[in-house]
């Protein structure tokens, strides 16, 4: 009988370095071992080690690319873990902008934070949105909406990854829209300009244009401006 090695996986994920690293690649983009390195305050080479742990028990794969090699997680099934270990984590304080992590941020390629949140509250009262037991599916009047929104929904359904589904938010502990359909959400506003990453970092900077956006289409207002505090978080 074969069963899964959780107990090797838990001494995988449990070291502080490791955990770290999958941090820092919840933001969905792939990074040098070198910026892992300097990420989690490490050696190149003792870097390099950690990676061969994490690659070897499937949480990341690299692919080369001329003289570098680029990491990244594995699945957006890592993901979901890494994200569900910090609802349950401990917090503690750390020296990080207190306002912008928690008002809006990537989890692995779909949006978190306040404005994941309440944006996944305003399809679910607008009835775009149904709750289905550990999943999420749209509605007809949700199809409209999203084919209106720029999104394929029939397209996104042929994908191998899930579809849609409720991911818990550790810094807002209610759900935000995870799967091939917040994956794409998150798309469509990098595309529209509402939204931009901020390199080697999950936060997402919202424009001008995106907090019109945001109060014209959904009816809120998100505070991102950061300030340089010690702020509790769980990772």
């Amino acid at each position: 009988m074969v069963e899964p090695d959780l107990s090797r996986l838990a001494r995988t994920i449990g070291d502080p370095t490791r955990m770290g690293m999958l941090a820092l690649l919840m933001e969905g983009r792939a990074l040098t071992a070198k910026e892992l390195a300097y990420g989690c305050g490490v050696q190149p080479g003792t870097a390099t080690e950690h990676l061969k742990r994490l690659q070897r028990d499937g949480l990341i794969e690299s692919t080369a690319q001329g003289r570098h090699k680029y990491y990244r997680l594995a699945s957006a099934e890592v993901a979901h873990v890494v994200e569900a270990l910090m609802v349950v984590a401990k917090p503690m304080k750390v020296r990080r902008p207190a306002g912008a992590m928690g008002a809006a941020r990537f989890c692995y390629d779909h949006l978190a934070g306040e404005l994941g949140t309440r944006l996944t509250a305003v399809l679910l009262e607008r009835e775009f949105l149904v709750v289905d037991g550990d999943a999420m599916d749209v509605t007809e009047r949700g199809k409209v909406w999203f084919a209106d929104f720029g999104i394929d929904v029939a397209t996104l359904r042929k994908r191998r990854r899930r579809f849609a589904y409720p991911c818990l938010d550790w810094s807002e502990r209610r759900d935000h829209l995870g799967g091939a359909l917040g994956a794409a959400v998150a798309e469509r506003m990098l595309e529209l300009g509402w939204i931009d990453r901020q390199k080697h970092s999950r936060v997402v900077s919202i424009s001008e244009l995106g907090h019109q956006a945001l109060a014209n289409e959904f009816g809120f207002v998100i505070d991102s401006l950061a300030s340089d505090q010690a702020v509790e978080i769980s990772s």
